[in-house]
């Protein structure tokens, strides 16, 4: 995908003046209310006239004022999810799901419906009334039907801000596996810097009606501008649970990881703190923490008013954050050893 965009929107105490170029195909516009990342969206998307500029998709012109051209939506080819699913109430799901499809010339159709289907887990719903369905089902039908209109561009506005914590997290892997399988490119849309990290791989970053950074996701994470104050969360897919009876033991690659026993000992991604890492020099004698990792330091870096420790551990990547005087004390430095410790109840299941 390439998206050119570079317009301007004046709506009297607030201006937009948005510039960027993308190539990549999971991308994130992150930013606080306020800031214009629905305004764009809505420019992209033709429900909003730009006051001047361009907007190119592909090598298609999408808007250009000079030239005079403004496509309407569906000539855009650009579909969009919105926070609240917005399905036809007097539809049944399946009728919701091929409603884009069939206003889709046949040489255009590029997606399979029952690979999408299968994909979305949304078989059993498919003759279930709309007003029947969770909030996560609703969103992941408006998802199908979105891309059975098989768009050149996806957008999501806050499409997880209105679900609780655990069902957000239940279909964010649904996300990533259509898009994923399906190679759509998609712009997704959020204030969360998590829900960042689990669906995109670069991000623009929007403050006051400006594009002020255009970064790797992860980078992002990393600087208190990301982490806003609270410190980096590392994401860990665990696998292969064992039950110890009051513990669990997990596997992180090659590392084997001891968690506190939960109502849902299984695989999945879980959020650890990186203020909740101790580092020391040596293995320590004795302490409460179930998990101590051997560990070299790749690299450190400034964040906020702590020092960030990127460490290798066994091919892993994790993140600890301590204050600069323990840098100095601990001599931790690119190529040292270093023990990384944490308790096991220090883990956020996340899905």
């Amino acid at each position: 995908m390439l998206l050119e965009v570079d317009v301007e929107k004046n709506f009297g105490d607030f201006q937009c003046r948005i510039a960027f170029s993308l190539k990549s195909d999971k991308c994130g516009v992150f930013g606080p209310s306020g800031s214009g990342k629905t305004s764009l969206m809505h420019m992209l998307a033709g429900l909003l006239q730009p006051d001047d500029g361009k907007i190119k998709l592909n090598g298609l012109t999408l808007f250009d004022r000079q030239a005079g051209i403004n496509l309407p939506p569906d000539a855009r080819r650009v579909g969009v999810v919105f926070q609240h699913a917005h399905l036809f109430p007097h539809m049944s799901v399946k009728k919701n799901l091929f409603y884009g499809l069939h206003r889709i010339p046949l040489a255009q159709r590029n997606i399979d419906p029952d690979q999408l289907i299968m994909a979305l887990q949304i078989g059993q719903l498919l003759d279930r009334s709309v007003a029947k369905l969770s909030g996560g089902e609703r969103q992941r039908v408006a998802l199908g039907r979105t891309i059975l209109a098989c768009p050149h561009l996806i957008l999501l506005d806050e499409p997880l801000s209105g679900l609780d914590g655990m069902l957000k997290y239940q279909i964010i892997p649904h996300l990533r596996r259509v898009f994923a399988e399906f190679s759509i490119p998609m712009l997704f849309i959020s204030h969360s810097l998590q829900e960042m990290r689990m669906m995109t791989e670069e991000v623009l970053v929007m403050q006051h009606g400006l594009v002020e950074q255009q970064v790797p996701t992860e980078e992002l994470a990393r600087t208190s501008h990301g982490s806003g104050g609270r410190g980096y969360t590392n994401l860990l897919h665990l696998e292969s649970p064992h039950d110890l009876g009051k513990l669990l033991s997990y596997r992180w690659g090659e590392v084997p990881l001891m968690l506190v026993k939960t109502e849902n000992p299984a695989a999945g991604e879980f959020g650890l703190n990186s203020r909740d890492i101790l580092l020391f020099k040596k293995h320590p004698e004795a302490t409460s923490a179930r998990n101590m990792l051997p560990c070299i330091v790749r690299k450190t870096y400034q964040t906020d008013w702590l020092v960030g420790v990127e460490l290798d551990c066994q091919g892993n990547t994790l993140i600890a954050e301590i204050v600069p005087q323990s840098l100095d004390e601990l001599d931790i430095r690119p190529g040292n050893r270093i023990v990384a410790v944490f308790k096991a109840s220090a883990f956020q299941r996340l899905y």
